[in-house]
């Protein structure tokens, strides 16, 4: 036990947990949130509506429910996962009923102050329900056919609702965190090497099924294949998104053009410069240093929660850790490949950047349990 650890017990229990926090992790959100507050005041020209003044608001409601959230005993946590998961596929059922279409895609709920979207509120309860069972279930089972059905069950029906929303990206993201879950938990590496053979043949069979009547994906993710492979096949049409964000990018060089002188985004060339390419802006005012900057950022918040459940002996506050953090991890990656042409666009805000109000409410309510298993994490008595 650490002199702090040693010193802080004589704390009533209250302070306590306050003091165990992961103070680093907090700070970093922050810092991650205030970059973002920075660029939606640029996209805005230097205005603090529409974009800054909700963005605050649902980032401080963000972090009121972290910490309260990081109150609770893991324990509660692990008790709930299962009512997690079922509030999730009924949330995600619910939306074919009384969803709002943007964007020809039925994705949200509107629950008058803001737009929820159920998807993701379904990653993280996927993550809980994963961690509940992997710490329920023996370890000698893990490999076993008959226990690795039922984690693939359970990441395929929340993938499947998402699909006919249709949600392309977040159902590719369900899929790799659940992935990620049973990797974390110690199933054998054959199953995953059968996955990705299936996943090539789906592949195969998406492409194969372009124009038929089996026709697998809708016309407009076909769209964004096509401008994936070539961009400039379409400038104007499919391929503008993408190309303009690249010139954005391009254009920053090593050090950017200056907060709020860039000319893509200030003259409107880069769509959804406010969501999901706000990181073209960002790397147009600041450069390869500004978006490296902030890729450090988020490198440090995988890092302590990384650390945090290394060092957590509970095998569900460790799961869960792991969970999010990958969870985390995947939302900037496929966000950043996807703005610089490395895979094709497919909807995934920037965390803690993008404008959103239910992305980032329910991600800060993740940091939550991730500083409730840090904070209530088995310790020394000595």
């Amino acid at each position: 036990m650490s002199y702090l650890e040693y010193r802080v017990r004589t704390v009533p229990t209250g302070l306590r947990k306050i003091l165990f926090l992961n103070w680093p992790l907090g700070l970093l959100l922050m810092a991650v949130a205030s970059i973002g507050f920075l660029m939606l005041y640029s996209v805005a020209g230097g205005s603090m509506t529409p974009w800054v003044t909700p963005q605050i608001q649902r980032f401080v409601l963000g972090m009121v429910v972290m910490f309260a959230v990081a109150m609770v005993p893991i324990w509660f946590w692990r008790n709930v996962a299962g009512l997690a998961y079922g509030g999730s596929i009924l949330l995600l059922l619910l939306v074919k009923f009384v969803g709002v279409t943007g964007m020809g895609a039925q994705r949200w709920i509107d629950i008058g102050f803001m737009r929820l979207q159920p998807s993701e509120v379904a990653k993280i309860a996927l993550v809980m329900i994963l961690a509940a069972y992997y710490d329920w279930l023996d370890l000698d089972k893990t490999s076993r056919p008959v226990w690795v059905a039922v984690p693939v069950a359970l990441i395929l029906l929340p993938t499947a609702l998402v699909l006919t929303q249709p949600d392309l990206g977040t159902a590719i993201l369900l899929i790799a965190g659940g992935g990620i879950m049973m990797f974390v938990a110690g199933v054998h590496w054959l199953y995953f090497a059968v996955v990705i053979l299936m996943g090539i043949g789906v592949v195969v069979a998406v492409l194969a099924s372009r124009g038929t009547e089996w026709q697998l994906i809708k016309d407009y993710q076909f769209r964004r294949i096509d401008t994936f492979l070539d961009p400039s096949s379409d400038p104007l049409g499919a391929g503008y998104n993408i190309t303009q964000a690249k010139i954005a990018l391009g254009s920053g060089g090593w050090s950017g053009r200056g907060f709020m002188q860039g000319t893509q985004s200030r003259l409107n060339f880069v769509p959804e410069k406010q969501t999901d390419f706000i990181l073209s802006t960002l790397a147009e005012e600041f450069g390869f240093i500004g978006g490296m900057s902030l890729l450090a950022l988020y490198t440090l918040i995988i890092f302590f929660c990384i650390t945090s459940a290394m060092r957590n002996r509970d095998r569900f506050g460790a799961m869960l850790t792991l969970g999010i953090a990958a969870t985390f991890f995947l939302f900037f990656a496929v966000n950043m490949a996807m703005v610089m042409g490395l895979m094709p666009v497919v909807g995934v805000p920037l965390p803690l950047v993008s404008y959103g109000g239910s992305a980032m409410l329910v991600l800060l309510g993740a940091f939550g349990l991730v500083q409730s298993a840090h904070v209530h994490r088995p310790r020394s008595k000595r």
